[in-house]
């Protein structure tokens, strides 16, 4: 039976009572908002809230350290080219590649270890001091897992060997063992320096280490058993120490950094060729002897005794339980899964464990304002939920400002997230319409096809021509192209734009044409007739013949809809027309135009069929 988690730990607010007064809250993409209500759990008569706050609680703070977002940053790349290599991953180049993958990710972690450590040293605010520790200390522990499991699952050292991995193990994480032993070999005589028993050091090859150590233990076993060193407890302990006695290693105990360390060097003396499948019972009897009962294991030291059991499954769940974020276990567990480690190991609700750390990982990634970039290559290689999980995250991504927005949409085209495209365009269009900038939001409505919005654009633009007599963003409006199509109201806003263009290249004749065609078509708003009729104006007075009688005749059946038809909605009615003077005016204006006009063109027509 599979066992279940503890109580997850309680997290307080300041300020806030939960026994007295209930609690509203509301999750976003990656923090919660926390606050009270006005309802008292006991007395219905107090209706104040005593915390007039609103908290907000992170799901995911260490996305806000600037040190960890390079572990993030670089580790993103080495992830990346994992995933991309994995076809050529065969043979034994394969075993070769994946630990040269992880020494990479522990060089990465290492790296901010030592900058963390640097700025733990040096600050001067307490608060930050304890916070750098508390990276400090987590980084170590994350170095020191990840090693182990490199030994143990990806390098799969055989007896022998095993052991010298261990020792360079200990050597890298127990930090006394690099400068002392520095200080005993930078001496004039090593042997005869003070801490040069101090240090279980080893540069040998897996042969001399077996002859040697096999010379050590029978001559230290003859040694002890005629009583040579007798006289001297010194070396007689000395001699128990490089025969293993366990009793004589653990008098040193204050030599010994931990119970790992307390391990190797135990493995060292009396088992130097121990197999992988006994280690499990050397570090647990090497843990209950360290402690000796006086404390409890502490967290890395169940990760870790779950690591010498080969229970990988263990070591992530107990990684996912201790360590802050999900860097370390979705980083670790991807590398295990190319190790084909844990492929029978599949979740309730539809994924492996490695998408699903993947994906958690990824959706804390998408609450910081940069990283979310990250997020997506994560997502991307989650072949089951990935997809499904983006399109919801990058939909809460706060479109700040206009290179962000580009990002993001770039982002969607690319994986042809049409819903999201348009979206993203529809909210950016309506932006650029608040501020009056609609070139930009008539551009944003094409790209996001959205033919309602494009009709509201242009009417917007033909407000504010009617308003100045002129067109704003000509170059767009200029060179829509195809993309007039959208809406009846926006091929509208093209044409009548290419109609003003033509009259200004003093091509009269296609412009009346193509303002005739607008008018008869019901393309053109009737609300903007009149706008037209006047435009034809000018093009009626010319000396030369522009409009055709038959053409006049659709003008003078246009203008007479206007003035005596029933109104629709957004154009002036017959009788408000007949009360304005100006409108009047114009009437009457287009009314002799057209009809002098009618009658050139009937004079002219004729006098051509004449001749």
């Amino acid at each position: 039976m599979e066992d279940l988690d503890g109580e997850p730990t309680v997290t307080l607010i300041p300020g806030v009572n939960s026994q007295k007064k209930q609690m509203c809250f509301d999750w976003g993409p990656g923090e919660m908002l926390v606050c009270e209500t006005s309802f008292n759990k006991k007395e219905k008569s107090d209706m104040v809230p005593g915390c007039p706050f609103i908290h907000i609680i992170r799901k995911n703070e260490d996305v806000y350290s600037q040190i960890l977002r390079k572990l993030f940053n670089e580790s993103h790349g080495i992830f990346v080219g994992l995933q991309r290599i994995e076809e050529e991953l065969t043979g034994k180049s394969r075993k070769t590649q994946l630990v040269r993958v992880s020494k990479n990710y522990r060089s990465v972690i290492r790296a901010c270890l030592e900058e963390m450590h640097q700025l733990a040293i040096a600050g001067k605010d307490p608060a930050s001091d304890r916070q750098f520790s508390i990276q400090v200390s987590s980084l170590s522990a994350m170095e020191l897992i990840w090693n182990l499991c490199e030994i143990l699952f990806i390098e799969v050292a055989p007896a022998g060997r095993l052991l010298l991995h261990l020792l360079d193990w200990v050597q890298l994480h127990v930090c006394e063992v690099d400068s002392l032993s520095a200080d005993v070999l930078g001496s004039e005589n090593p042997s005869k320096h003070e801490r040069f028993w101090n240090l279980p050091g080893n540069t040998q090859t897996l042969t001399e280490l077996e002859l040697k150590w096999q010379h050590w233990h029978e001559g230290c076993e003859r040694h002890l058993q005629d009583g040579t060193f007798a006289s001297s407890p010194h070396l007689e302990s000395l001699c128990k120490i490089m025969l293993g006695d366990e009793a004589a290693l653990l008098e040193q105990k204050e030599l010994l950094s931990n119970w790992y360390h307390f391990l190797v060097t135990r493995l060292l003396y009396s088992h130097p060729t121990v197999k992988p499948m006994d280690l499990h019972f050397y570090a647990q009897s090497s843990l209950d002897l360290f402690l000796g009962g006086e404390s409890s294991p502490e967290p890395l030291d169940n990760i870790l005794m779950a690591a010498f059991e080969f229970d990988i499954h263990q070591v992530i769940k107990e990684c996912s339980i201790a360590l802050s974020n999900w860097w370390f276990v979705a980083h670790l567990t991807d590398l295990l899964d190319h190790c084909k480690l844990l492929q029978s190991h599949n979740l309730y609700f539809g994924s492996n464990m490695r998408e699903f750390l993947l994906l958690e990982y990824a959706s804390g990634l998408f609450a910081h304002h940069s990283l979310w970039q990250l997020g997506v290559d994560y997502f991307d290689y989650c072949p089951e939920l990935g997809r499904v999980s983006l399109e919801l995250h990058i939909e809460r991504i706060p479109l700040s400002t206009e290179q962000k927005a580009l990002k993001v949409l770039r982002v969607c085209e690319q994986r042809q997230m049409t819903e999201q495209v348009r979206s993203i365009c529809k909210i950016l269009a309506m932006k650029a319409v608040r501020n009056n900038r609609l070139g930009s939001a008539l551009s944003w409505s094409i790209r996001a096809k959205d033919a309602a919005f494009a009709t509201l654009v242009s009417d917007r633009f033909l407000r504010d021509y009617c308003e100045r007599g002129c067109f704003s963003d000509l170059d767009l409006i200029d060179n829509l192209g195809p993309a007039m199509m959208l809406s009846d109201r926006l091929t509208f806003l093209g044409k009548y734009r290419e109609f003003h263009r033509l009259y200004g290249e003093k091509r009269f004749v296609d412009a009346a044409s193509l303002l005739l065609s607008l008018m008869t078509s019901q393309i053109a708003p009737r609300s903007f007739w009149m706008t037209l009729l006047t435009d034809a104006l000018p093009l009626l007075e010319q000396k030369q013949v522009i409009f055709s009688a038959e053409q006049t005749y659709e003008l003078m059946r246009c203008l007479e809809d206007l003035t005596s038809g029933r109104p629709v909605r957004g154009e002036p009615d017959a009788q408000q027309l007949q009360d304005d003077d100006v409108e009047t005016t114009k009437v009457e204006m287009l009314r002799l135009a057209l009809a002098r006009n009618l009658a050139r063109s009937i004079i002219k027509e004729g006098s051509l069929e004449g001749s």
